[in-house]
């Protein structure tokens, strides 16, 4: 299997792809916990349902889709080993990936990621490179690297293996709960959500996916709405696992096919939903898994008596930040 970005391009992942990726991270992943809040039923309206991926292996859902991919790739590209770049959990995902199958791996992240997330990724074994993204181009920087090292570049969401690992996740939380209403997804670069919309069109056809962003990072919600891709440069946001700059050539139309609709909320609503979920329901989530449950807290009217699932999607939250966004 060929993942360089010159290659020629695969077919986009389809249902059928998440179901496969479903057998090859079954006994490596975690099949997390689905819970539930009355309190969060009461303020919402509706049944609501979370899906914990912060509590998935290294913390986050990417752990699904980096290991999908990796155990897919052929004995040569395994031994020449592993590119990606990451702001931090498809960061740690990778390196824990490569660590279990016994390949070689280097990230390129920002300097300004979370330390906890840095320091995680070395954990687990990989090579770090840091690079300033006001100046450089994450892209660019592993472009090079992948030319002088022959590596193979899995990138951290626009890969049809990688889409179809984080799908598994939704699969999971429709096979515990039954079919649902509605299912709320944070969207970044795209992965995330068109896998859970690919499992949710297959499994649950009447269930409307419905992407979350953070305003300050809203290029996903504007390429929906315009069908024209919109880009977004270092957004300001809490929410450092959603700053990608725009989705790619494979989410991008995945999420104009099977998305329902797109939302944004606030930085303030963000810190809002992580409060919610840290003092109610006692989970540890970062702000990137926060945002899935924000405009649910926020109010919609239109989900009152309806079964309604959040995944969330991950809990790397760097402690100093926390304290001071919920302070």
């Amino acid at each position: 299997m060929s993942t360089t970005t010159e290659s020629t391009p695969l077919p986009l992942p389809t249902f059928d792809s998440v179901r496969d990726a479903v057998g090859r991270i079954r006994g490596v992943a975690h099949r997390t916990p689905v819970i539930t809040s009355r309190t969060l039923d009461d303020t919402t309206g509706a049944r609501v349902f979370l899906k914990c991926e912060n509590l998935q292996r290294m913390g986050a859902f990417k752990f699904r889709g980096a290991y999908n991919a990796l155990s897919r790739l052929g004995e040569a590209e395994r031994a020449a080993g592993v590119l990606t770049f990451s702001s931090g959990n498809h960061a740690q995902a990778t390196a824990l990936s490569g660590r279990i199958l016994g390949v070689r791996t280097v990230v390129v992240m920002p300097d300004n990621a979370p330390a906890s997330k840095v320091a995680a990724t070395r954990g687990y074994g990989a090579e770090v490179i840091l690079y300033d993204p006001a100046r450089d181009s994450r892209e660019e920087i592993a472009g090079r690297l992948r030319d002088e090292r022959g590596m193979t570049l899995i990138p951290p969401y626009d890969h049809p293996d990688v889409i179809a690992g984080q799908g598994t996740a939704a699969l999971e939380l429709l096979e515990e709960c039954g079919p649902l209403d509605y299912l709320f997804a944070p969207c970044g670069g795209g992965g995330l959500l068109s896998g859970t919309a690919l499992a949710a069109g297959g499994a649950a056809p009447g269930c409307r996916v419905v992407g979350v962003e953070p305003a300050l990072a809203d290029d996903a919600t504007r390429s929906f709405r315009t069908g024209e891709l919109q880009r977004v440069h270092n957004p300001p946001t809490i929410a450092d696992g959603l700053r990608t700059p725009a989705l790619g050539s494979y989410t991008f139309p995945l999420v104009r096919a099977h998305v329902a609709e797109m939302r944004t909320v606030s930085e303030e609503e963000i810190v809002a939903s992580m409060r919610f979920l840290w003092t109610r329901t006692k989970l540890v989530v970062e702000p990137s898994g926060a945002v899935s449950l924000a405009p649910l807290l926020a109010g919609i009217p239109e989900l009152a008596g309806k079964r309604v699932g959040v995944i969330l999607s991950g809990g790397n939250v760097d402690l100093a930040t926390a304290c001071v966004l919920l302070a």
